[in-house]
């Protein structure tokens, strides 16, 4: 891997492991409320500051990087199962099949994300009503943005399924009687899963930027508790007189999304045969 791979690499980790920490390593609790201190910039006691309500700013970024993680990841999983289904039996059985489900995933494509991620939202708002409010928007932003994201994972699918077939191994698999689903799961897939495996790695800051854009608007989590996106859409209507409100969240996203990147480029010149020189 290159060096800018393992970079990305150290910087995922890190932002792993402090989502897993959440706010134990700061010290303070994310909702712990401390008048005294508000809007305080960043100091010894609180490295990041404190906001309105005087809650460690740390804090929160910390157990906001929890939640903007876990729906990040979620989605992805979501948007790839459903688009390595799809894109490998369309490429996979062909002809008419194909066509029609290609034009269903035109129709899907030429909608704008953002309006259908918030009208997805809002529906699973209403269907997952009975579920705890963190859990159900959580649910909803995992599925909202995971049946918005799958549509480019089928057209890649289909295409590298569609590659295959005209290679030499499959027509060797084919003469020695192997057919069906068989051929699909057991030989074409395999062979063609460093290319999906860059797109999952790419999709994850998408999927980061598309709930900090959601949670931004207000429809994502909501307080007390918090994700990247609710911090910096707190800190944006302050950011002139306390600009520490959203440069931290800020720089939160923006290294996530910068790591990511820097991975899921160094596996694509690594795994993906048309990037290797």
């Amino acid at each position: 891997m290159s060096a800018g791979g393992w970079a990305g690499a150290l910087l995922v980790a890190g932002l792993v492991a402090l989502a897993l920490a959440g706010d134990d390593v700061s010290g303070y609790r994310f909702d712990a409320q401390d008048t005294e201190h508000a809007l305080e910039g960043p100091s010894a006691a609180h490295w990041m500051g404190a906001d309105a309500l005087g809650r460690d700013l740390f804090a929160r970024v910390a157990e906001g990087g929890r939640v903007s993680l876990l729906v990040a990841i979620g989605s992805t999983a979501v948007a790839m199962l459903i688009g390595i289904v799809y894109g490998a039996v369309s490429g996979y059985v062909g002809g008419r099949l194909d066509g029609w489900m290609m034009r269903a995933v035109d129709a899907v494509y030429s909608l704008p994300d953002v309006l259908v991620i918030v009208l997805l939202t809002e529906v699973f708002h209403g269907v997952l009503d009975a579920v705890p409010d963190l859990y159900r928007r959580l649910l909803a932003l995992v599925l909202a943005l995971g049946l918005v994201g799958w549509v480019s994972v089928a057209r890649l699918v289909r295409g590298l399924i569609l590659q295959a077939r005209e290679e030499a191994w499959v027509e060797a698999a084919r003469a020695v009687g192997v057919r069906g689903p068989r051929m699909l799961l057991r030989h074409i897939l395999p062979n063609v899963s460093g290319p999906i495996l860059v797109t999952a790695t790419l999709r994850v800051p998408s999927a980061i930027l598309a709930e900090s854009i959601v949670s931004f608007i207000g429809l994502g989590i909501q307080p007390p508790f918090s994700s990247w996106g609710v911090l910096a859409s707190d800190g944006f209507a302050a950011m002139r007189s306390y600009p520490h409100l959203i440069l931290f969240p800020g720089l939160a996203i923006l290294v996530s999304l910068f790591a990511l990147h820097l991975l899921g480029e160094s596996l694509r010149e690594r795994l993906d045969p048309r990037q290797r020189s």
